[in-house]
């Protein structure tokens, strides 16, 4: 593993569970400035600095014509592509 795994790494080995992302989701998609979220048992992930250097997901959120679940499955996928901070 990487000293440094991505959500999706962790999540593979069960130290982040897909209710930990879909939080992680919803909290985003409520408040866009969302800095560091808790996610799994000691992690956390600055969604708003994951999302920016997300293209496909910025330029699906500045879409007005993407619907919500496209947004919330490129948000979704910034997020499992995103490296989160040990705390």
């Amino acid at each position: 593993m990487a000293t440094d795994p991505t959500i999706g790494e962790l999540f593979k080995q069960a130290l982040i569970l897909d209710a930990d992302v879909h939080a992680a989701v919803n909290a985003y998609m409520t408040d866009a400035e969302t800095g560091v979220f808790p996610v799994g048992e000691g992690y956390g992930l600055d969604l708003a600095a994951a999302v920016d250097a997300h293209g496909p997901a910025k330029r699906a959120l500045a879409d007005p014509s993407a619907s919500d679940e496209f947004k919330r499955t490129v948000v979704r996928a910034a997020l499992i592509l995103a490296r989160p901070i040990k705390r």
